[in-house]
Parts: C-alpha cells; structure tokens; sequence
C-alpha cells in the first residue's frame, strides 16, 4: 500500500523504536483482479489478460492482441514499486514496455522469480501470474483515490492533477493540488461531490461528463464491494480521449467477508506471511516480526505490554500473538506450532493472565503442544489469575522443562537470558 493510504487505513505497532506496518482488516488483491472488478461495473481499463505460464502467454498474445505491436507486461505481487523492483534472478523491473514478439522472453524471466521491491522486504514475493495488457497512449496523468476517514465518518475522495508518481512527494511539494472531498455515507456521492472531483483532477481531453459519471460508478464499486481503499495511479486521458484507470490498487474490509463470498475468494495466501495464514485459520491475532522471543499473551494491551517489557531487558520479541479471552486447547497448540515454525526464535515466553482465559486449559495446551512439537528452545512461563493453581499443577505433572516466572518483569527478564545463551 502507497504510503499516505497507509496513513489513512493501516496502523503502525510500535515496538520499543521498531516499526512494524500491521495491515488492518483488509483484504488485497492483484491488480489484474482488481481490473475485472472494475470493468464489471462499467469503468474504463486497459485490456489485459492474466497469465501464469509460457503457452498461456503465447495463447494471449496470439488470441487477445493480433495487431497490438507494444504490450506491458506487469509482474502480480500483492507490493508496491514493481517497476523500480529486481528479480533474485538478476532481472530488473517487474513492469515493461515491449514489442509484441518479446512479450514471451520478459514474461518467461518473471513467472516463478522472486521480485524484490521496497514494499516487499529483502525476502521479495514469488510472481506466479503477469499481466499482459494494451499499451496506451496517454496524454495526461491524475491521481484518484476513495478511502475511509474518521474526521468525517465516511468516505473520503482524494484527487490530484497530477499522477503517475510519488503521491507523497506530490502532497508535500504541491499540497493546494490536492483536494479532498468528503461524502454522505447516508445520501450517496451527489453530482455535486462528482463535479467536484473532476474539476479537482482538472482533466484536459476527457468529457466532463463521462468523467463524473466515471466517479459516479468509482464510489459505487466502493461502497457495493466494501472496500476500505480504492486508489487509482495514474488515472489517466488517453489520445482517443477516454478516462481509463490505468493502474489501480483495492482493498476490502475482513469483516465483510461474509457477504463478499466472491470478492475473498480471490485472496491470495501465497502472497502472505504463512505464519499469518495459519494464524487466522486458528483464529488467532499473530502478527510476525523479526526478533528472537517468541510471545504466547491472551489480550492485546497484555501482548504490547509484554514487548516492550522484553525490549526493556534487552530482548526483541519475533511476534505479537494474542490468543484471545476463550482460546481453546487446540488453539494454543497452534499458537505453538507457529512460535516454533520460526527459525529466528530463541526462547518462548508465555505470559497469561487469567480472566475469561483459563489458566488451566493454556497449561493443558502446553503440554499438548509439547507432545506434539518437539520445542527446541527454553519455555518461560508465567500463569496469573483465574485457576491458576490447577494450571501450575498440569505444568508442574507434565514433567516438561520450563522456566516459571513469579511477574511479567520476572518472565521478561528470564526469556532475555534464556535467548541469550
């Protein structure tokens, strides 16, 4: 996600003086897809066509683009700055121009690379799909976006007359060139609101019309599809003088999925963090970081607090993992196959306190987890709260090796010394 979106729509967790981007109920998905689905709903884009091998290339570019003689071929990885990226193979930019008859070779260098981005850490993302599209020619390029704001409590469109590149750098060089406008959630975008959207994108060739009405049918898609981010760079005129979303990145809300069926379906775990994936299908809070003290905590504020109080002795912690007030015993068990399935972690710190969470049932699913897992690194353990006697008891009968700790300062400063060794 570009980074004044971010701003808008994601939270940052702050782990004592280390960022970690944590995305926020919402779902991504490939800009080939996001393409579909704005076509679907009358907005103009390029013609392309997705593909995920060589035969299906040549299938494209002999069935979807006869006469084309230039083509972009797009590498599909759920990150930002394809185009400046590089391929682990040596292969630079993940977005070219090219002749019709060298489409097969580019795509050939990507399909099954790993692209590296500055969105995508060091560990880049696999392209298992590119995008084959018309090129266009453009004469004109604008930035558009509709996002969520809390000032408002509602949608909020944000337009530019100038696109293509960084939005940030444009906000902050030329901030009167972008407008906001705000819309009724109740009312619905007004021809109002739509007019002046375009009048902010200030398009040079495009009808005035077809542009709002293409704003119109923009916010639409929006609020049908329950996207938290809809962004559009460039949102461009062509020299037949048609408004065309030439590049476009959306979003939806998790808590939507239920009546998105065909939307979620489109989700894209190879594009995740595996540890997360087996997380929310545990239905789990993991959010994976790159320390070495794995962290078992029921409650958020608990999670948080546990980190910076590893940070504080020292430590850094590989994760937030919130199990939740009414985790069962299966789910802890799970919670452990995560923390262990990372290589990175040197010690493990369990840190409850007991409410609606058991202490027992956590102890119970230790010891399963144990039995299930062979745990390689030192356990730190510290129990409080509701049947915390019978969980210390189930701890203390299993015969594990762990390490107990009387508080969270205790546990904190044992799983420091334990990760150290």
């Amino acid at each position: 996600m570009r980074g004044l979106m971010n701003k808008l729509v994601s939270r940052s967790l702050s782990v004592a003086g280390k960022w970690q981007q944590q995305q926020l109920r919402r779902l991504n998905i490939h800009e080939y897809q996001g393409a579909d689905l704005m076509n679907k709903y009358g907005i103009n884009v390029p013609k392309g066509v997705a593909v995920s091998s060589i035969d299906e290339v040549k299938e494209a570019v002999k069935s979807a683009f006869p006469n084309e003689n230039e083509l972009v071929v797009k590498s599909q990885i759920l990150a930002g700055g394809r185009g400046l990226g590089t391929f682990q193979n040596g292969f630079k930019g993940g977005v070219h121009i090219v002749k019709a008859d060298q489409v097969e070779d580019i795509a050939g260098k990507m399909l099954g690379q790993i692209l590296v981005t500055k969105q995508t850490g060091p560990q880049g993302k696999v392209v298992s799909k590119v995008y084959v599209c018309e090129k266009l020619s453009l004469v004109n390029e604008m930035y558009f976006a509709i996002t969520l704001d809390r000032k408002t409590a509602g949608p909020l469109i944000i337009a530019c007359s100038k696109g293509g590149t960084s939005i940030e750098d444009l906000a902050e060089k030329y901030p009167d060139m972008i407008i906001k406008v705000p819309v009724d959630v109740f009312k619905g975008i007004t021809d109002e609101d739509a007019a002046m959207v375009v009048d902010g994108l200030a398009p040079k060739v495009a009808d005035r019309n077809d542009s709002i009405e293409q704003v119109k049918k923009l916010y639409k898609l929006f609020c049908e599809r329950d996207c938290t981010l809809l962004e559009i760079n460039p949102l461009a005129e062509t020299s037949s003088n048609q408004l065309v979303a030439a590049d476009a990145k959306l979003n939806f809300d998790d808590n939507a999925a239920f009546r998105q069926k065909e939307i979620f379906a489109l989700r894209d775990p190879s594009q995740e963090d595996p540890r997360e994936v087996a997380a929310a299908k545990a239905d789990l809070n993991y959010i994976g970081l790159d320390g070495e003290i794995g962290c078992m905590v029921n409650g958020a504020g608990l999670a948080m607090a546990t980190m910076d109080i590893i940070k504080l002795h020292g430590g850094t912690p590989a994760n937030f993992l919130d199990v939740g007030g009414n985790a069962s015993e299966g789910q802890v068990v799970e919670a452990f196959k995560i923390l262990t399935s990372d290589d990175k972690v040197k010690a493990i710190l369990v840190n409850i306190f007991g409410g609606i969470m058991k202490c027992d049932v956590i102890a119970s699913g230790i010891v399963n987890a144990a039995k299930q897992v062979a745990l390689k690194v030192p356990v730190v353990v510290r129990l409080e709260g509701t049947n915390v006697d019978q969980g210390k008891r189930i701890l203390k009968e299993s015969g594990m090796t762990l390490i107990t700790a009387e508080d969270l300062d205790d546990a904190a400063e044992k799983a420091v010394k334990a990760a150290s060794k």
